[in-house]
């Protein structure tokens, strides 16, 4: 009960926990392979002391077909162990992937930091060890003292003798440890920030080649590659030397073994066949200190990936299947709304509370670092740092199910990301193409005929049309995937911001279109000649409300405040008045 409490203390424990029966055949398994390891001892001492002497051939025959057989179980035991560990190796990976993926995703989604890719290859890291070598290492460590115990049992010396060199097989490697785990550590460090920083320098060749930065730019390379070349040098040095004391310390450990052995056969205390065996016997001693030794790395870093996953589930918890809700119908409402961020003292959402009914057009305007898109990120519910509430006809947005609410919701950031994929899949959201829908959402966003005009339409990859697509026209594509689908509530942040006069025009026809069909829609501008389309506007100010209500009755009250900040009267300084579309 006591083992059972402390795997559960965890749920990546918990998960390990599960795989108990197969880890315990796998130890049975060892367990025979470990015995049956002694087969090539008591063979040879059999033909040295039994064969040689009685020359019998008969002996020898039987003897011969006896280590065969066991053999022959060792090796299928060795087989079933590894098929046992590759399967298992493959449910673990099974049992965790989603939700290494669903955590590693929530990271991102609240700025935690995390290396997008770390997660997936401390699983891999994790799954290797526990299903490789490093397993075999720590499973065969304990048949260590039984064969030093079949030492001892030839002669006393060839027992101590054993000991004393996996003493210093174990301290060698614990002193190995210490002295390269950081050197290598940095050299590790020194080569991902060269990548790194040679990564984010190529993403923006057009920029370097056309203002001449490649020359300053490279010696900037230089140096840190320079530098990473130092350290990785010192680790690979230091390592060589390791290298060769862990071959003084194996070499000695034969040849002495082998004398040892000469000199009790000399001194009538051990048969020459005895003599033998307890060479190739002391070796198997050492080989699980030596596998061990060979996989001390690994253990280090399988336990770093354990601890980092292990944070990484607790801290982003599996999802709660969330209540079943009939479809929205589109009334939003936030209450007390506040935004915060690490790092900054301030908020970047003040206590908002605002009611949008249901089927109208909102613009969201106010100047830059207002908190227009932590507003849009808040309604959309994936703004990490949040206090207050954010409804969806009257329930928390927070107690819908993503996957339920997903489809009823529409969102066009103001960074927009096309995946890798088909035209037609981003516009679907990589869910089950409808090619009427595809059509219907491309038409409204004004970009039908453009990806008609691809040599591969809607086929199109967007990995090939990346380079043929302008700003505008991809922030058009993002337009009709957040309107895909017929959704009830579309946030819209900073929607024409790439976009002409046509694109802007066909911008405004698609939100009246919307409006028609009774959804709700948010346009986060700062761009106030298209906030006429409007039915209400809510003016941002520093985190705050400062005018919110219908579109007349805001642009009449905001002319006032316009035509002050424009004379240069003190405390002038909000947002231009809208003017209508």
């Amino acid at each position: 009960m006591k083992t059972s409490s402390f795997f559960q203390r965890s749920e990546l424990s918990k998960t390990l926990w599960l795989f108990r029966r197969e880890f315990a055949v796998c130890v049975i398994f060892t367990m025979v392979v470990n015995i049956l390891m002694l087969t090539p001892t008591l063979y040879m001492l059999q033909v040295f002391d039994r064969v040689l002497l009685s020359q019998s051939e008969l002996t020898l025959a039987v003897l011969t077909l006896v280590m065969l057989f066991f053999f022959a179980v060792m090796a299928f035991s060795e087989w079933s162990r590894a098929r046992l560990l590759v399967r298992t190796g493959v449910k673990l990976d099974e049992q965790l992937n989603s939700r290494v993926f669903n955590a590693s995703f929530e990271a991102q989604l609240n700025r935690s930091g995390v290396n997008s890719a770390q997660p997936f290859s401390d699983l891999t890291n994790l799954r290797q060890f526990l299903t490789g070598q490093g397993l075999f290492a720590f499973l065969d460590a304990p048949w260590t003292p039984i064969y030093i115990a079949v030492l001892f049992m030839l002669h006393p010396w060839l027992g101590w003798l054993s000991i004393v060199f996996s003493l210093l097989l174990v301290a060698f490697a614990y002193i190995s440890h210490r002295l390269t785990v950081e050197p290598l550590d940095k050299a590790m460090a020194a080569g991902m920030q060269v990548n790194a920083y040679m990564h984010s320098k190529l993403k923006n060749a057009e920029v370097i080649e056309s203002m001449g930065m490649l020359g300053d730019l490279r010696r900037r390379w230089q140096a840190r590659h320079q530098q990473h070349l130092l350290r990785h040098h010192e680790a690979q040095d230091l390592g060589s030397r390791m290298q060769s004391v862990s071959k003084f310390l194996r070499y000695t450990q034969q040849s002495l073994a082998l004398g040892a052995g000469a000199l009790l056969v000399i001194d009538g205390e051990l048969t020459p066949g005895a003599m033998i065996a307890a060479n190739v016997l002391m070796g198997r001693a050492s080989a699980p200190i030596d596998l061990m030794v060979a996989t001390w790395k690994s253990f280090f870093s399988a336990r770093k990936s354990f601890e980092r996953l292990e944070t990484l589930l607790a801290e982003h918890p599996a999802r709660a299947a969330g209540l079943v809700h009939p479809a929205p119908q589109g009334h939003m409402r936030i209450e007390n709304l506040v935004a915060t961020a690490p790092g900054r003292a301030a908020p970047i959402l003040k206590g908002l509370s605002a009611d949008f009914p249901a089927g109208e057009v909102i613009a969201v305007i106010g100047p830059s670092g207002s908190g227009k898109s932590t507003l849009a990120r808040s309604l959309v519910g994936i703004w990490p740092h949040l206090e207050g509430r954010v409804l969806i006809d009257r329930e928390p947005i927070q107690s819908w199910n993503r996957d339920e609410l997903g489809p009823f919701l529409g969102y066009l950031p103001q960074d927009i990301e096309l995946f890798d994929g088909t035209i037609a899949e981003n516009i679907a959201r990589f869910g089950d193409i409808d090619p009427a829908k595809v059509i219907l959402a491309a038409g409204r966003a004004g970009v039908h005929d453009m990806v008609l005009r691809l040599p591969r339409g809607y086929d199109t990859s967007m990995g090939e049309a990346g380079s043929l697509l302008s700003g505008g026209q991809r922030q058009r594509i993002g337009l009709a995937r957040a309107m895909y689908g017929d959704p009830s509530v579309i946030v819209l942040d900073e929607p024409n911001s790439n976009l002409d006069d046509a694109g802007e025009a066909a911008l405004v026809v698609a939100v009246k279109d919307l409006k028609q069909q009774g959804k709700t829609v948010f346009l986060i501008t700062h761009r106030t000649n298209i906030v006429g389309v409007a039915d209400r506007i809510l003016v941002l100010h520093d985190g705050a409300i400062l005018r919110y209500g219908p579109t007349r009755d805001v642009i009449a009250a905001m002319q006032p405040r316009a035509a002050t900040a424009a004379r240069g009267v003190p405390g002038g300084n909000a947002p231009p008045a809208p003017q209508p579309a």
